[in-house]
């Protein structure tokens, strides 16, 4: 190699390692949303001595009111907060055994899936408890029973599915009296089998939309179960929410094994066109569970013990000399 050439390739090699980008670019463009990192824990407004343990899912009422659903020891397990984060009220001590979903449906009725008592329950929004479904500790796969539900989607009509889910490879279809209507699913990788059916949603069409979260995949349905097509590029995705606008939100990691390891901490929520799978936008987040509220705030359940509320209010500058004196995104 002559003198000439070999500085060539120098000046080649340098601006290579000059043009290296440090940060991956924002699937779909960056979302804008600001953090609220400890919404319900500060300000203090719990009775005292209350914290979160593992925050499993979270929920939003029509009143805009916040449901968390945690494992924690001194807390009640599901506590509810006025659009603020100021504690509103609580229930359900010695009621689960091991606290997963949560979701409100267009009666704000409460629903709450215990998948170690292999649970779904039905309360109202001041903790009466209504309806049960399941054989409480009992794992089965009959009409009657579930293994480890994860979580529940109402279809318009009240209809509604379980994801069924830790223990079972299955989604359960229901009429809206919670009589058994149809299962399918089974352990496996083809359509319409299942390696832990983590959550489920509906849109306004009635698909069924599932995260088969350890095949790395969404699958949808039709109403009956009858596999229509799958999104593989989107990862293992932790949560699902569907807005009465059909807008899809969801949080996720890269992979299976990324997602376990990391326990959920190096997530993205995305944004997704329901029609094609497209990525809209897109944003870092931990994050075991997703809703968005009616006034477009998006509240993501983490097993660290928080609750993130993320909303709109993008910085255009830093903080200045306030910076750090007090939670600057409290409000």
């Amino acid at each position: 190699m002559t003198l000439r050439n070999a500085l060539v390739m120098a000046v080649i090699v340098v601006a290579m390692g000059y043009s290296q980008q440090g940060w991956n670019s924002h699937e779909g463009g960056l979302l804008k949303y600001r953090v609220q990192i400890r919404f319900g824990q500060e300000p203090e407004t719990m009775p005292e001595g209350w914290t979160f343990g593992r925050v499993s899912a979270v929920a939003t009422d029509s009143a805009g009111n916040v449901y968390v659903l945690h494992r924690g020891k001194q807390a009640d397990p599901l506590v509810v907060f006025d659009p603020k984060g100021r504690y509103l009220r609580s229930w359900g001590k010695g009621v689960f055994g091991n606290p997963h979903g949560l979701r409100i449906d267009r009666h704000d009725h409460v629903w709450a899936i215990d998948n170690g008592l292999h649970l779904v329950m039905e309360f109202t929004n001041e903790g009466q408890l209504l309806r049960t479904l399941g054989t409480k500790g009992k794992a089965g796969t009959d009409e009657n029973t579930f293994n480890r539900p994860t979580d529940i989607a109402f279809m318009p009509s009240g209809e509604f599915y379980v994801s069924d889910g830790y223990g079972n490879a299955r989604v359960v279809k229901f009429s809206r009296e919670g009589k058994f209507l149809l299962a399918w699913g089974k352990h496996g990788t083809g359509p319409g089998e299942f390696n832990t059916p983590h959550v489920v949603q509906v849109d306004s069409r009635g698909q069924v939309y599932v995260s088969d979260r350890e095949n790395n995949r969404i699958q949808i349905f039709d109403a009956t179960g009858k596999f229509l097509r799958q999104w593989t590029h989107l990862g293992a995705t932790q949560g699902l929410f569907m807005t009465p606008r059909d807008e899809l939100w969801i949080i996720t990691h890269r992979n299976n094994i990324e997602n376990l390891t990391y326990d959920t901490l190096s997530g993205r929520i995305m944004r997704i066109d329901p029609a094609t799978g497209n990525i809209l936008g897109s944003m870092e987040s931990p994050g075991h569970w997703i809703d968005v509220s009616r006034a477009g705030d998006i509240y993501i359940g983490s097993l660290t013990g928080n609750v993130f509320r993320w909303y709109a209010g993008w910085l255009s500058k830093g903080l200045g000399p306030d910076e750090g004196l007090r939670p600057a995104n409290v409000k």
